[in-house]
């Protein structure tokens, strides 16, 4: 028997979804895991088989495979995709085993806890409430479990060119009971600095690459930092940037002949890949005219990219994802939640941009404690996600398809 509605608390136990996201954690899936992703995807498939839902592996890169799962709706409404990450970032120098999933004070810890396993598994668990209870949707509800998206988004870049598609997205990231309808652009850039080597005895005969780094350092600083904190978007704030890393030089006793310099740059709309390039290679022109020895070039990170670039996120207030978002967290806290502003980049930026799914962000958890040394998640965030997403599907797979809201 279908029920019109379903209260997804009746058809789930906080014991499971806390046995579910300790299971992913304890799974490592980060870039130096055995088949870095390969082992979490596949729990995640064979758990939602075992709960009676649709799910596939798809193959992505390097035998790295997304999950496809689908709750099929009747046709008649919208359809709804939940998107969430399988990597993780490397557990650095973690204070604890950040593969134990350790239960203390109603915290899960461990590395992916909060960024973003605890989301996989909100978003399962809703999924398997609504399989329990009987519950059809008027519009198909699918879940997109993708490789990639701490490195080069290799798995959301499949899923927007391939034929999966929805009328509107979650995009799983922590957001505190916020969420999120834009966030900043982002691209890395590789500014290498050329010498040339000579003893460290005849400096003279040499140019050194790395004081050339730091002469465009401090010229950036001085020109292009002032620039950037004019612009600013409502709903992204600030166009920012950081000088991630640096490197160069063979050793002590020689001139450094060459010296790599990483940017991180985060852009706001107006801006582009091209345009925040350009910024810094009339920088790096400048410096040519000034000094002849002056020689460096700029490009996009190899190992950032695939083939598409990473930018802004546009999701319009008066998207019919963004009105069920909202309220579904309303329903949940009981009261208005704000709209966060300043947060990190996100697949939701491919899925609306490449594939026109317009796109929010909301997660269980705090943004500020993922990547951390305790990195962890709250139990009750777990729980309540559970059911804003099972209350966001509710409502937007009930709107007609060609309904939306201007």
């Amino acid at each position: 028997m279908t029920e019109s509605n379903f209260d997804p608390r009746k058809y789930f136990t906080e014991a499971e979804l806390i046995d579910l996201t300790q299971e992913l954690i304890r799974i490592p899936s980060h870039k130096d895991a055995p088949g870095f992703e390969k082992n979490v995807a596949e729990y995640i498939h064979g758990y939602l088989l075992q709960q009676g839902i649709h799910s596939e592996l798809h193959p992505v890169v390097d035998g790295r495979p997304n999950v496809v799962a689908k709750i099929e709706g009747k046709g008649s409404g919208k359809s709804l995709m939940f998107n969430g990450h399988t990597d993780t970032v490397l557990p650095y120098n973690m204070t604890i085993d950040p593969f134990a999933a350790t239960i203390s004070d109603g915290r899960i810890y461990g590395r992916g806890s909060v960024d973003m396993k605890g989301s996989l598994a909100a978003f399962m668990i809703s999924m398997v409430a609504m399989k329990r209870s009987g519950y059809i949707p008027e519009g198909d509800v699918i879940f997109t479990a993708v490789i990639g998206e701490e490195g080069k988004s290799e798995g959301t870049e499949y899923i927007v060119k391939s034929e999966i598609t929805a009328d509107g997205a979650i995009v799983g990231e922590p957001s505190d009971y916020e969420y999120a309808i834009g966030h900043r652009g982002l691209e890395w850039f590789d500014v290498t600095f050329y010498g040339k080597a000579s003893h460290s005895g005849r400096p003279e005969n040499g140019v050194n690459a790395i004081e050339h780094a730091m002469t465009f350092i401090s010229r950036v600083k001085e020109e292009l930092y002032p620039v950037l904190r004019e612009k600013y978007d409502e709903y992204m704030g600030g166009s920012v940037m950081n000088f991630g890393t640096i490197t160069g030089g063979t050793e002590q006793s020689t001139v450094a002949d060459k010296c790599i310099l990483r940017i991180d740059r985060r852009y706001i709309p107006g801006e582009d890949k091209d345009t925040v390039m350009a910024e810094y290679q009339e920088i790096i022109d400048k410096l040519k005219e000034e000094d002849p020895k002056f020689n460096a070039k700029i490009e996009i990170t190899p190992e950032s990219l695939l083939e598409l670039y990473h930018p802004p996120l546009i999701t319009s207030f008066n998207e019919s994802i963004v009105t069920s978002v909202r309220e579904g967290i309303k329903d949940v806290i009981g009261y208005e939640p704000n709209i966060t502003r300043g947060i990190g980049w996100s697949d939701a930026a491919l899925l609306k941009t490449y594939a026109n799914i317009p796109t929010v962000v909301f997660g269980p958890g705090d943004l500020s404690l993922a990547h951390t040394e305790e990195e962890h998640v709250k139990v009750e965030d777990l729980v309540n996600a559970v059911d804003i997403y099972s209350r966001i599907t509710q409502n937007f797979t009930s709107l007609p398809k060609e309904d939306e809201l201007q």
